[in-house]
């Protein structure tokens, strides 16, 4: 794994970690990164092969920073609680959209894109299901005014929905998913006088 890659793969981890303790905190997150992403990846294409060293990388900053702040605006107009708690993480998706830029990830064909990029939203909307409904002990109850969400367990563990409990959560899934995937073949020992 490249350097680019491992950078590009922490700023996602702050994303994941950071942006779902909600369902709702998950699905505005992920709403607006692809939205910032999907379009910088539009508006950069035709930049590409006109633009190289500084000058791309400085049209990369401030393309992704416009569309970031275009993104907020909108957020704050239309959905400003989620705006005022979650706005901290509209700079890490300029920042990622940079990063996938610099590494190559943006010229690469659409479905393999397509892919990665699912695979990363229903990762993060599994791991902000699973944490909100330890942390609240009921499912969706962001979403909407009118629903007050899916009621599972009267109280939950409060740990779940802050990041120290998201790090404590994440390390036992893939502790989880190592013992899992772990072959079954147990080495006998033999004694040896």
């Amino acid at each position: 794994m490249n350097r680019n890659a491992t950078l590009s793969n922490s700023l996602l981890l702050v994303l994941l970690l950071g942006a779902t303790d909600t369902l709702a905190a998950a699905l505005g997150t992920l709403l607006m990164l692809a939205a910032v992403l999907g379009t910088y990846a539009v508006c950069k294409s035709p930049l590409r092969s006109r633009m190289s060293g500084a000058s791309a990388l400085l049209a990369s900053v401030l393309l992704a920073a416009t569309l970031t702040g275009c993104a907020e605006i909108f957020m704050q107009r239309w959905f400003a609680q989620w705006q005022q708690t979650y706005s901290l993480y509209a700079g890490l998706i300029a920042l990622q959209c940079v990063v996938l830029e610099r590494n190559g990830f943006l010229r690469q064909a659409l479905a393999d894109r397509l892919k990665h990029g699912s695979c990363f939203a229903g990762l993060m909307l599994g791991f902000s299901a699973l944490r909100e409904l330890i942390g609240h002990g009921s499912l969706g109850r962001n979403l909407s005014d009118h629903w007050s969400g899916l009621l599972l367990i009267s109280e939950g563990l409060h740990l779940a929905t802050l990041v120290p409990g998201a790090f404590i959560l994440l390390g036992l899934l893939l502790a989880a998913r190592q013992a899992w995937t772990r072959p079954n073949s147990i080495s006998k020992e033999t004694h040896r006088p």
